[in-house]
Protein backbone atom coordinates (compact mmCIF):
# COMPACT_ATOMS: atom_id res chain seq x y z
CA UNK A 1 0.00 0.00 0.00
CA UNK A 2 1.15 3.56 -0.64
CA UNK A 3 1.81 5.93 2.24
CA UNK A 4 -0.89 8.37 1.11
CA UNK A 5 -4.31 7.39 2.53
CA UNK A 6 -6.87 6.27 -0.01
CA UNK A 7 -10.60 5.63 0.44
CA UNK A 8 -12.18 3.32 -2.12
CA UNK A 9 -15.96 3.03 -2.29
CA UNK A 10 -17.31 -0.12 -3.94
CA UNK A 11 -21.03 0.24 -4.38
CA UNK A 12 -24.13 1.71 -5.89
CA UNK A 13 -24.76 4.63 -8.21
CA UNK A 14 -28.34 5.84 -8.71
CA UNK A 15 -29.88 8.65 -10.69
CA UNK A 16 -32.26 10.15 -8.13
CA UNK A 17 -35.47 12.04 -8.84
CA UNK A 18 -36.50 14.08 -5.81
CA UNK A 19 -40.16 15.08 -5.60
CA UNK A 20 -41.22 17.77 -3.12
CA UNK A 21 -44.77 17.76 -1.78
CA UNK A 22 -46.84 18.60 1.29
CA UNK A 23 -47.01 14.94 2.34
CA UNK A 24 -46.14 11.47 1.14
CA UNK A 25 -49.11 9.72 -0.46
CA UNK A 26 -50.94 6.91 1.27
CA UNK A 27 -51.98 3.80 -0.62
CA UNK A 28 -54.24 4.80 -3.50
CA UNK A 29 -53.78 8.54 -2.88
CA UNK A 30 -52.53 11.17 -5.33
CA UNK A 31 -50.76 14.18 -3.81
CA UNK A 32 -49.99 17.38 -5.71
CA UNK A 33 -46.30 18.20 -5.43
CA UNK A 34 -44.62 21.58 -5.62
CA UNK A 35 -41.37 20.75 -7.48
CA UNK A 36 -38.93 18.06 -8.51
CA UNK A 37 -35.28 17.86 -9.44
CA UNK A 38 -32.70 15.25 -10.48
CA UNK A 39 -29.67 14.54 -8.35
CA UNK A 40 -26.81 12.06 -8.15
CA UNK A 41 -27.36 9.27 -5.68
CA UNK A 42 -26.83 5.70 -4.65
CA UNK A 43 -25.27 5.09 -1.27
CA UNK A 44 -21.93 4.33 -2.88
CA UNK A 45 -21.85 7.45 -5.00
CA UNK A 46 -23.03 9.68 -2.16
CA UNK A 47 -20.44 8.31 0.25
CA UNK A 48 -17.62 8.67 -2.26
CA UNK A 49 -18.53 12.33 -2.87
CA UNK A 50 -18.70 13.03 0.86
CA UNK A 51 -15.31 11.40 1.40
CA UNK A 52 -13.69 13.33 -1.46
CA UNK A 53 -15.11 16.60 -0.15
CA UNK A 54 -12.82 16.28 2.91
CA UNK A 55 -9.79 16.39 0.61
CA UNK A 56 -8.73 12.75 0.86
CA UNK A 57 -8.05 10.79 -2.35
CA UNK A 58 -11.23 8.85 -3.09
CA UNK A 59 -11.98 6.29 -5.80
CA UNK A 60 -15.28 4.73 -6.84
CA UNK A 61 -15.85 1.23 -8.21
CA UNK A 62 -19.33 0.77 -9.66
CA UNK A 63 -21.43 0.27 -12.77
CA UNK A 64 -23.72 2.45 -14.86
CA UNK A 65 -25.26 2.08 -18.30
CA UNK A 66 -24.19 4.04 -21.35
CA UNK A 67 -27.29 6.20 -21.10
CA UNK A 68 -28.24 9.72 -20.06
CA UNK A 69 -28.57 8.77 -16.39
CA UNK A 70 -25.16 7.10 -16.40
CA UNK A 71 -23.46 10.07 -18.04
CA UNK A 72 -25.08 12.37 -15.47
CA UNK A 73 -23.62 10.31 -12.62
CA UNK A 74 -20.14 10.13 -14.15
CA UNK A 75 -20.12 13.89 -14.69
CA UNK A 76 -21.00 14.41 -11.03
CA UNK A 77 -18.11 12.21 -9.86
CA UNK A 78 -15.84 14.28 -12.12
CA UNK A 79 -17.04 17.54 -10.59
CA UNK A 80 -16.64 16.21 -7.05
CA UNK A 81 -13.06 14.95 -7.58
CA UNK A 82 -13.90 11.26 -7.25
CA UNK A 83 -11.74 8.99 -9.39
CA UNK A 84 -14.09 6.85 -11.52
CA UNK A 85 -11.63 4.89 -13.66
CA UNK A 86 -13.29 1.68 -12.47
CA UNK A 87 -16.93 2.70 -12.89
CA UNK A 88 -17.91 0.26 -15.65
CA UNK A 89 -20.37 1.08 -18.45
CA UNK A 90 -22.78 -1.86 -18.84
CA UNK A 91 -24.75 -2.00 -22.07
CA UNK A 92 -26.94 -4.87 -20.86
CA UNK A 93 -28.73 -2.94 -18.10
CA UNK A 94 -30.20 0.47 -17.37
CA UNK A 95 -28.51 2.75 -14.87
CA UNK A 96 -29.79 2.35 -11.32
CA UNK A 97 -32.30 4.99 -10.29
CA UNK A 98 -34.60 6.02 -7.46
CA UNK A 99 -37.59 8.25 -6.80
CA UNK A 100 -37.71 9.96 -3.40
CA UNK A 101 -40.82 11.78 -2.20
CA UNK A 102 -40.27 14.46 0.46
CA UNK A 103 -42.91 15.83 2.80
CA UNK A 104 -43.17 19.27 4.42
CA UNK A 105 -41.09 18.12 7.42
CA UNK A 106 -38.17 17.05 5.22
CA UNK A 107 -38.72 13.32 5.74
CA UNK A 108 -38.97 11.08 2.72
CA UNK A 109 -39.78 7.67 1.31
CA UNK A 110 -38.03 6.21 -1.73
CA UNK A 111 -38.18 3.42 -4.28
CA UNK A 112 -34.96 2.24 -5.93
CA UNK A 113 -34.47 0.24 -9.12
CA UNK A 114 -30.95 -1.20 -8.90
CA UNK A 115 -30.31 -1.88 -12.60
CA UNK A 116 -26.61 -2.02 -13.45
CA UNK A 117 -25.60 -2.07 -9.78
CA UNK A 118 -26.64 -5.72 -9.60
CA UNK A 119 -24.08 -6.66 -12.27
CA UNK A 120 -21.11 -5.87 -10.01
CA UNK A 121 -18.96 -8.87 -9.15
CA UNK A 122 -15.65 -10.67 -9.49
CA UNK A 123 -14.81 -9.06 -12.83
CA UNK A 124 -14.96 -5.57 -11.34
CA UNK A 125 -12.75 -6.63 -8.44
CA UNK A 126 -10.22 -8.20 -10.81
CA UNK A 127 -10.14 -5.08 -12.99
CA UNK A 128 -9.51 -2.86 -9.95
CA UNK A 129 -7.05 -5.20 -8.22
CA UNK A 130 -4.20 -2.68 -8.15
CA UNK A 131 -6.48 0.03 -6.73
CA UNK A 132 -7.83 -2.28 -4.05
CA UNK A 133 -4.33 -3.32 -3.02
CA UNK A 134 -3.45 0.37 -2.48
CA UNK A 135 -6.63 1.11 -0.53
CA UNK A 136 -6.37 2.25 3.08
CA UNK A 137 -10.09 1.86 3.80
CA UNK A 138 -12.70 0.14 1.65
CA UNK A 139 -16.30 1.32 2.06
CA UNK A 140 -19.14 -1.10 1.25
CA UNK A 141 -22.94 -1.00 1.45
CA UNK A 142 -25.80 -3.47 0.86
CA UNK A 143 -27.09 -2.07 -2.44
CA UNK A 144 -24.92 -4.41 -4.52
CA UNK A 145 -24.64 -8.24 -4.44
CA UNK A 146 -23.15 -9.77 -1.29
CA UNK A 147 -20.70 -11.82 -3.35
CA UNK A 148 -19.29 -8.64 -4.88
CA UNK A 149 -18.72 -7.16 -1.42
CA UNK A 150 -16.98 -10.36 -0.30
CA UNK A 151 -14.62 -10.36 -3.29
CA UNK A 152 -13.66 -6.70 -2.82
CA UNK A 153 -13.22 -7.07 0.94
CA UNK A 154 -10.93 -10.08 0.50
CA UNK A 155 -8.73 -8.20 -1.97
CA UNK A 156 -8.31 -5.26 0.41
CA UNK A 157 -7.74 -7.38 3.51
CA UNK A 158 -5.10 -9.50 1.75
CA UNK A 159 -3.19 -6.31 1.00
CA UNK A 160 -3.40 -5.03 4.58
CA UNK A 161 -6.25 -2.53 4.20
CA UNK A 162 -9.35 -2.21 6.35
CA UNK A 163 -13.04 -2.66 5.52
CA UNK A 164 -15.98 -0.52 6.66
CA UNK A 165 -19.50 -1.57 5.75
CA UNK A 166 -22.62 0.52 5.98
CA UNK A 167 -25.05 -2.39 6.32
CA UNK A 168 -27.88 -0.58 4.56
CA UNK A 169 -30.48 -1.27 3.37
CA UNK A 170 -31.07 -3.82 6.12
CA UNK A 171 -30.32 -7.39 5.09
CA UNK A 172 -28.49 -10.30 6.74
CA UNK A 173 -24.73 -10.29 6.22
CA UNK A 174 -23.34 -13.55 4.86
CA UNK A 175 -21.02 -15.80 6.84
CA UNK A 176 -18.36 -15.11 4.18
CA UNK A 177 -18.58 -11.34 4.61
CA UNK A 178 -18.81 -11.02 8.40
CA UNK A 179 -15.21 -11.98 9.26
CA UNK A 180 -13.84 -9.53 6.68
CA UNK A 181 -15.46 -6.48 8.31
CA UNK A 182 -13.41 -4.19 10.57
CA UNK A 183 -16.04 -1.49 11.14
CA UNK A 184 -19.80 -1.77 10.74
CA UNK A 185 -22.07 1.28 10.69
CA UNK A 186 -25.83 0.86 11.00
CA UNK A 187 -28.82 3.04 11.83
CA UNK A 188 -31.39 2.19 14.47
CA UNK A 189 -33.54 0.02 12.19
CA UNK A 190 -30.58 -1.94 10.87
CA UNK A 191 -29.24 -2.36 14.41
CA UNK A 192 -32.59 -3.78 15.54
CA UNK A 193 -32.41 -6.43 12.82
CA UNK A 194 -28.76 -7.40 13.21
CA UNK A 195 -28.74 -7.35 17.03
CA UNK A 196 -32.25 -8.87 17.26
CA UNK A 197 -33.36 -6.13 19.61
CA UNK A 198 -36.70 -4.38 20.07
CA UNK A 199 -37.03 -0.78 18.91
CA UNK A 200 -33.82 1.26 19.21
CA UNK A 201 -34.94 4.85 19.80
CA UNK A 202 -32.59 6.37 22.39
CA UNK A 203 -28.84 6.94 22.61
CA UNK A 204 -28.64 4.36 25.41
CA UNK A 205 -30.54 1.92 23.22
CA UNK A 206 -28.09 2.56 20.40
CA UNK A 207 -25.19 1.85 22.76
CA UNK A 208 -26.80 -1.40 23.88
CA UNK A 209 -27.12 -2.45 20.24
CA UNK A 210 -23.51 -1.45 19.51
CA UNK A 211 -22.24 -3.48 22.48
CA UNK A 212 -24.17 -6.54 21.35
CA UNK A 213 -22.89 -6.24 17.79
CA UNK A 214 -19.33 -5.79 19.11
CA UNK A 215 -19.47 -9.48 20.03
CA UNK A 216 -19.49 -10.14 16.26
CA UNK A 217 -17.67 -7.19 14.69
CA UNK A 218 -14.45 -5.49 15.89
CA UNK A 219 -15.88 -1.93 15.82
CA UNK A 220 -19.53 -0.89 15.71
CA UNK A 221 -21.19 2.47 15.10
CA UNK A 222 -24.95 2.85 15.60
CA UNK A 223 -26.57 6.10 14.47
CA UNK A 224 -29.82 6.98 16.19
CA UNK A 225 -31.02 9.97 14.17
CA UNK A 226 -31.88 12.94 16.33
CA UNK A 227 -30.61 11.18 19.46
CA UNK A 228 -26.99 10.86 18.38
CA UNK A 229 -24.32 8.23 17.74
CA UNK A 230 -23.04 5.29 19.79
CA UNK A 231 -19.81 3.30 19.40
CA UNK A 232 -18.51 0.10 20.94
CA UNK A 233 -15.66 -2.28 20.15
CA UNK A 234 -14.22 -5.69 21.07
CA UNK A 235 -12.03 -4.14 23.76
CA UNK A 236 -15.00 -2.71 25.66
CA UNK A 237 -14.47 0.92 24.65
CA UNK A 238 -17.64 3.01 24.39
CA UNK A 239 -18.39 6.42 22.89
CA UNK A 240 -21.65 8.37 23.12
CA UNK A 241 -22.13 11.54 21.07
CA UNK A 242 -25.33 13.54 21.18
CA UNK A 243 -26.80 14.84 17.94
CA UNK A 244 -26.09 18.42 16.95
CA UNK A 245 -29.34 20.35 17.21
CA UNK A 246 -30.40 21.94 13.92
CA UNK A 247 -33.63 22.98 12.24
CA UNK A 248 -34.37 20.06 9.92
CA UNK A 249 -34.64 20.91 6.24
CA UNK A 250 -34.19 17.38 4.87
CA UNK A 251 -32.84 14.12 6.29
CA UNK A 252 -32.13 12.77 2.80
CA UNK A 253 -28.50 11.75 2.41
CA UNK A 254 -27.53 12.43 6.03
CA UNK A 255 -26.45 8.85 6.63
CA UNK A 256 -24.29 8.84 3.52
CA UNK A 257 -22.68 12.14 4.49
CA UNK A 258 -21.89 10.67 7.90
CA UNK A 259 -20.34 7.53 6.37
CA UNK A 260 -18.24 9.38 3.80
CA UNK A 261 -16.75 11.81 6.32
CA UNK A 262 -16.24 9.06 8.90
CA UNK A 263 -14.37 6.92 6.36
CA UNK A 264 -12.14 9.81 5.29
CA UNK A 265 -11.26 10.68 8.88
CA UNK A 266 -10.49 7.07 9.81
CA UNK A 267 -8.36 6.55 6.71
CA UNK A 268 -6.48 9.74 7.55
CA UNK A 269 -5.49 8.29 10.92
CA UNK A 270 -7.86 10.18 13.20
CA UNK A 271 -9.04 8.59 16.44
CA UNK A 272 -12.51 7.06 16.38
CA UNK A 273 -13.82 9.74 18.73
CA UNK A 274 -12.49 12.55 16.51
CA UNK A 275 -13.79 10.85 13.36
CA UNK A 276 -17.25 10.39 14.86
CA UNK A 277 -17.39 14.01 16.02
CA UNK A 278 -16.47 15.28 12.55
CA UNK A 279 -18.97 12.97 10.82
CA UNK A 280 -21.71 13.90 13.29
CA UNK A 281 -21.27 17.61 12.60
CA UNK A 282 -21.13 17.07 8.83
CA UNK A 283 -24.39 15.12 8.86
CA UNK A 284 -26.08 17.76 11.02
CA UNK A 285 -24.98 20.51 8.65
CA UNK A 286 -26.47 18.59 5.72
CA UNK A 287 -29.77 18.02 7.56
CA UNK A 288 -30.03 21.76 8.16
CA UNK A 289 -29.45 22.61 4.49
CA UNK A 290 -32.28 22.76 1.95
CA UNK A 291 -32.09 20.19 -0.82
CA UNK A 292 -31.96 22.97 -3.41
CA UNK A 293 -28.96 24.58 -1.68
CA UNK A 294 -26.80 21.48 -1.47
CA UNK A 295 -23.77 21.46 -3.78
Amino acid sequence: MTSAPLVTVFGSLHYDIAVIGPARPRKGETVTGTSWHPKSGGKGGNQAVSSARTGIATSMIGAVADDEFGRFLIANLDRKNVDHAFVRRDASQSTGMSVAIFDAEGDYGAVIVSGSNLTLGDGDVAAARDLLERTTLLVLQSEIPDAANVAAARAVKQAGGRVLINAAPARPLSADLQPLIDIIVVNAIEAEMLAELPVVETLDGALQAAKMLANIFPEVVVTAGGAGVAFANHQGDEILIEAVKVDVESTHGAGDEFIGVLAAEIASGKTMNAALQKANHAAAKLVGTREADRS
